[in-house]
């Protein structure tokens, strides 16, 4: 494959995707961080060699669809579970996300190269407006940013800037370290600019290790959780021969040895809806023998269904509820689904209509001694913005979630990953429980305390770590960092001028 300048373009972009491939590996499970960092150094000399912004756009496109593509290959798994009905759509919806995702990176390139009058001001307008890009990324439609640049970090000592900065930040220094650095061993700058663009690197991993060596001790709040994983394959999960297995499962594992502070049950983890769950209920709280249980159900409200997690106090009372508000698009409901119904698709997780109503929003649940926690059904633990919308700081991160719709491979390890991410980013502990796994304890720096392996079925009892005082980030959110980019770009474009192609 002819990565040079002057080879045809169709080979440059098909090395653009392949160097795309080979920047998803940074991620979990493999977290081979160093070939994120060789992808990212190779691409300017591809987007050097564009001779017009439109070229520029569709070299940036294959490089992102590979990386996206590679990145949510999990996202096929869904589709498998009823093959039947959905198998069909699994191609069509890995290339259409990652073909959809690629298009902001495809706006960047087009815009560095449509900007920038030099090398060096294209590629330094790369790092910011791509930067922007990834932001808008997080929101738009609602926003996917999973397989954030970031997340390659996660099992490096560079996971802690999070606390300063947060992911987006987090981000676009991986890009700062890396595109300057491509730009100066692709020949298109001196030996004395090389230099200069290695700078930013040695910056970074100084500050990393730096602030690794300021971070608190971590200590333990003296209370104990337990987290139960039932392991329900989402095909037999609702399955009227096994569902009660399932939650039998389960009662067996609440019953089971000393009394936890608390016992945690993940998403959907009741098999009836919560008006009819009186006596599924009490056999819930028979089991847990005064200990507090939270757990996952659904439940109606009039004409709406919701995503909910409820709180039983220590005589097995419900005085706790959390619908969830960032709901997965044609996952839990589809828009126009009443239209659609019509058509046969429904949401995954909810098959009629409209699918899952919003909850009102983020909001915190008292849990006794414990404290307050902020309650995170699923897929909400992957938006920093949802953390922060918090109405007032919280004692610990509280996750359920059913990874059993991401299969075996990659879902679970890069959701687990942004659980992780979220605990340092806020200096909160995570009690993270997961209907297949990963289940875990995850202290304020992301640490893993304790876990359960994915696909597994039983249950940990996990220390509950104390939260640490609030970071820079928590204090600051996105913000400054977002104001920051826009402010650099345009003080970027005033002393450059745009080139025709």
């Amino acid at each position: 494959m002819n990565l040079s300048a002057g080879g045809p373009f169709w080979q440059r972009m098909a090395g653009a995707g392949a160097l795309g491939v080979l920047a998803a590996f940074g991620l979990a499970p493999l977290g081979i961080w160093v070939a994120s960092l060789a992808a990212l150094i190779c691409l300017p000399r591809l987007f050097l060699s564009c001779e017009t912004r439109g070229r520029a756009a569709w070299l940036g496109w294959a490089f992102a669809i590979g990386y996206f593509g590679h990145a949510l290959i999990w996202i096929v798994e869904p589709f498998m579970v009823d093959p039947e009905r959905h198998a069909w759509m699994a191609p069509f919806a890995l290339v259409f996300m990652a073909g959809g995702l690629a298009l902001f990176w495809a706006a960047a390139f087009w815009l560095a190269k449509s900007l920038g009058r030099s090398a060096s001001a294209q590629i330094w307008l790369l790092v910011l407006v791509l930067s922007l890009a990834e932001f808008a990324r997080g929101y738009v439609l609602t926003g996917f940013p999973w397989a954030g640049l970031a997340q390659i970090w996660m099992d490096t000592g560079a996971a802690q800037i999070l606390a300063l900065v947060g992911p987006n930040a987090l981000g676009t220094l991986t890009l700062a370290i890396t595109l300057p650095l491509g730009l100066s061993l692709a020949g298109w700058c001196g030996t004395r600019a090389l230099a200069g663009h290695a700078l930013p690197a040695i910056l970074f991993a100084a500050a990393a290790l730096g602030y690794c060596a300021t971070r608190p001790e971590v200590t333990s709040t003296g209370k104990t959780v337990r987290l139960i994983q039932p392991n329900a394959p989402q095909h037999q999960k609702w399955d009227p021969a096994y569902a009660p297995m399932f939650f039998q499962r389960q009662v067996g594992f609440t019953a089971e040895g000393a009394r936890p502070d608390l016992i945690v049950w993940p998403e959907t983890s009741i098999p009836v809806w919560l008006e009819n769950a009186e006596q599924t209920l009490s056999v819930v709280a028979d089991a847990a023998q005064g200990s507090p249980v939270v757990l996952g159900i659904q439940r109606r409200g009039g004409a709406r269904i919701y995503n909910s997690m409820i709180y039983l106090d220590e005589s097995g009372a419900q005085v706790g509820l959390y619908d969830k508000h960032h709901l997965v698009p044609f996952g839990e409901y589809v828009p126009f689904g009443d239209l659609m119904a019509r058509f046969g698709l429904y949401g995954f997780a909810a098959n009629a209509g409209q699918g899952f109503s919003s909850g009102p929003g983020a909001r915190l649940i008292q849990l006794g001694a414990l404290g307050r926690a902020l309650p995170l059904i699923c897929y909400e633990a992957i938006f920093p913005q949802d953390i922060l919308a918090a109405p007032d700081r919280p004692e610990m991160l509280l996750q359920i979630t059913n990874d059993a719709w991401f299969g075996t491979w990659s879902g679970p390890y890069q959701h687990l990953a942004q659980a992780r991410m979220r605990a340092i980013e806020q200096g909160l502990p995570m009690i993270r429980t997961a209907n297949t796994g990963i289940s875990a304890m995850i202290d304020p720096l992301g640490r893993i305390e304790a876990s359960l392996p994915l696909g597994e079925a039983g249950y940990v009892d996990a220390p509950l770590p104390a939260p640490l005082p609030p970071t820079l980030y928590a204090r600051t959110g996105d913000s400054p960092v977002l104001l920051l980019l826009i402010g650099l770009t345009l003080g970027l474009l005033r002393i450059t001028r745009p080139v025709r192609g």
